[in-house]
């Protein structure tokens, strides 16, 4: 039994952390969109028992250091199961791609081992994976709340918008960007009235609003210039994703120009589109 899926990365068009928790993880608000740039996962029921996950990039852990394990172990699998993944989604760049596999992998082993498992029970065992791996296999548009694991549905941004994604070299570690963001004292950002223009579906009254916290303590060399150069060349929107590193623009149709400065030093480059859905099956 095989089940192959897309597993759709996630774009912080707002991020906002609201305070520092007991246990030392932080509550957020953040306005979270599914785009078209995935991850090809495929998970197979085998006769061995164990977890075996292979990978298309030889630097990805293919052990219990995956999040993918980690999905196998919280769902409690029993039978051997084999992980296939094809990465596109480039990792510690605040897209979301390793929670995204997680949530396909959880989405398979529903589907294949326990059909009648009710979606607040697959949640549920999401948020046990990771903060982000709920938001991934729902997808769309949502606010986030919590530590990333409570989600309000939203109206979906629309699909003729196009967004440029950019992976600079340089990677964040997200504990040490949160620990860095712990040391300022933050500007709050508007997030009740972006995502109050987001219900009506005034996307372009919420866009000047919307910010990532992430940006006042970020040590990327090149951020600001990357974010001047797109608002000025037309840009509605222009920021980091999650802790970063990633970053991108969003445009009306046929507005993005086909050459802009780079401020940094890119690995990828990629032109996406917003889409409704987290997990599609193939």
């Amino acid at each position: 039994m095989k089940h192959t899926y897309r597993a759709h990365a996630k774009l912080n068009l707002h991020l906002d952390v609201t305070g520092k928790l007991p246990d030392g993880f932080h509550s957020v608000a953040m306005l979270l969109q599914s785009i078209d740039l995935h991850d090809t996962v495929t998970v197979e029921i085998t006769p061995s028992p164990g977890i075996e996950i292979i990978c298309n990039l030889p630097y990805i852990p293919t052990d219990s250091r995956n999040i993918a394990w980690t999905a196998c172990d919280a769902f409690g699998v029993t039978q051997g199961v084999k992980i296939t993944l094809e990465k596109r989604i480039p990792s510690g760049a605040g897209l979301g791609g390793g929670s995204a596999d997680a949530a396909a992998v959880l989405t398979a082993l529903r589907d294949m081992l326990r059909p009648d498992m009710p979606e607040e029970t697959l949640l549920g065992i999401a948020a046990m994976v990771g903060a982000d791996v709920p938001f991934c296999l729902v997808g769309g548009c949502r606010l986030a709340e919590g530590i990333g694991e409570v989600l309000s549905p939203l109206p979906c941004l629309p699909e003729t918008y196009e967004i440029e994604v950019l992976k600079p070299v340089q990677g964040v570690n997200t504990a040490r960007a949160y620990a860095s963001l712990d040391q300022i004292e933050i500007k709050r950002p508007q997030t009740a009235r972006v995502i109050e223009f987001v219900r009506q579906g005034g996307w372009e009254s919420a866009f000047p609003l919307c910010e990532n916290v992430f940006e006042q303590a970020a040590a990327l060399p090149g951020l600001a210039g990357y974010l001047h150069s797109r608002l000025q060349n037309g840009a509605l929107l222009a920021r980091m994703t999650g802790s970063g590193s990633a970053v991108f623009s969003l445009w009306r149709p046929g507005e993005m120009p086909p050459a802009l400065p780079v401020t940094f030093e890119c690995a990828e480059r990629f032109v996406c589109k917003p889409v409704c859905h987290g997990i599609k099956r193939l």
